[in-house]
């Protein structure tokens, strides 16, 4: 079982307060990739007091600590994803911004070959696809 964005903080030292443990449960039990403003409602459930601005600077301080990384996926804002050490990558729909993470070992070679032919060892990357789901 991987550590929540909880563990992962006290293990970087960050203090955690009550707001901000709040805001780390609710970021690591998203089954998606939430924008601020989706946090912050499902924050305000669990507390109103929590206001945007504190899930903004909180979710700052996640992403610059690496905690959580930022995506800037096309024609939206930007969303957040809990870092791992499990490599995915992302195909997003167009029309209903579902996203959808997948891990295809073709495509890695693929990459992996690419980078080789130009002389390059891989060290990272980022694939995104972007489509409109068949009917």
């Amino acid at each position: 079982m991987s550590e929540t964005i909880e563990e992962k903080c006290i293990a970087k030292g960050i203090k955690l307060t009550e707001q901000r443990k709040i805001i780390a449960k609710v970021m690591s039990d998203s089954r998606d990739h939430p924008d601020v403003d989706e946090l912050y409602n499902r924050v305000s459930k669990i507390d109103s007091k929590i206001s945007i601005a504190t899930v903004y600077r909180t979710v700052k301080l996640f992403e610059e600590v690496g905690i959580v990384t930022k995506h800037d996926f096309k024609g939206g804002k930007a969303r957040y994803e809990e870092i791992n050490e499990s490599h995915h990558d992302h195909l997003i729909d167009i029309k209903t911004g579902e996203i959808i993470e997948f891990i295809d070992d073709e495509i890695e070679k693929l990459q992996n070959k690419v980078a080789e032919k130009y002389g390059y060892k891989l060290i990272d990357h980022k694939l995104e696809l972007y489509g409109i789901k068949k009917k």
